[in-house]
Order: structure tokens, then sequence, then C-alpha cells
């Protein structure tokens, strides 16, 4: 396994939508997810989506720390998840604000408006298909990193640019817990 060169911000690639994943199960695709999970590990992340380490294909890795989504049942812990050629749609209206920050944007954090439950489908690294219906935390993530795939940066939906900064300014005002 190796730790992948996280893009920033400004890189071609991440304004760019993804290609599918033609052929997801050759031994380049395996060897790239493996790496991928080591690199959001060692980055301390919670996603990274295949453009973030210049590779402009349709799939992402993530985790959902036990614990981060309190009481509620479709807010489920998993842990280096895999989404292959994902179709991501909104369960209901409901829009909830919540903090992100991206490994491609250092530093950085804002408020951003996602839906409150979504649907997810695609497939796994073994080649299993995966529908899932989740919220919370789970939901955020899967959306933020879903959103890498269309060429869209968390900063493109703020909508309010009183909570978008460095994290140790925003922590130092009270906006952003430390």
């Amino acid at each position: 396994m190796a730790i992948l060169k996280i893009a920033r911000v400004g890189h071609p690639v991440l304004l760019t939508r993804a290609l599918d994943v033609p052929y997801p199960f050759t031994p380049e695709v395996t060897r790239l997810v493996g790496d991928m999970i080591e690199t959001m590990h060692d980055a301390g992340g919670v996603g990274l989506a295949a453009p973030q380490v210049h590779v402009a294909l349709r799939l992402f890795v993530f985790r959902v720390p036990a614990g981060r989504g309190g009481d509620d049942p479709d807010d489920r812990p998993t842990e280096g998840a895999v989404l292959i050629n994902p179709v991501v749609e909104p369960v209901g209206d409901d829009v909830v604000e919540g903090w992100e920050g991206c490994l491609s944007i250092p530093d950085m954090r804002a408020k951003v408006p996602r839906a409150r439950r979504i649907r997810y489908r695609g497939m796994d690294i073994s080649g299993a298909s995966v529908d899932m219906t989740v919220s919370g935390f789970h939901a955020r993530v899967v959306q933020h990193e879903y959103d890498h795939l269309e060429g869209i940066l968390y900063p493109m939906r703020v909508t309010d640019f009183r909570f978008f900064g460095y994290a140790d300014e925003l922590a130092r005002a009270g906006l952003l817990s430390a």
C-alpha cells in the first residue's frame, strides 16, 4: 500500500465530472482503493474520492466512526466502505446545515446545507450491489464525496459565508468547537 498525493483546490481534476469505472475488478482498481483507504486514514479524514488523488474515476472510500450519529438508527457506522459508480438521491425534502472540511482544502471549514436523508446505490470492491438509505453524518459524508465525483467542492454549496473560514479562526470566534 502507498500514501497517495492529495490534489489541492485549484487542480483541474477537482472541478471536472469523473468518468464511470469501466472495469471495477481489475488489480489496478483494487490497488487504488487500498491506497485510498490508507491515505484517508493517514490524513485523518472520513472520506476520499478518486479525483482527490488525481484519478478522474467515479469511486470513493469513506468511514463513519461509531458515535458520530447519536441516536439516529439510519446514521450507521462503517469502516473502510467503498462505493463504485454511485448514484445518490435525497429522501424527502429535509435539509440540514453541518460543518464540513476537506482534505483538498486543508484547514478550512464551512457550514454546508445537505439532505438529511439519502439513498445511495452502486457497488463495493467485491462487486456486491450496495443500496442503502442513511441519514445524519453518514449521509453528509456520502454527499460530500459524491460531490467530488461531480466536480463540486463544498465551498460551492455554502449559502452563508459568515460560517466559512479557517478552522482555528472559526473556533476562536466561538463558531466551531476545536
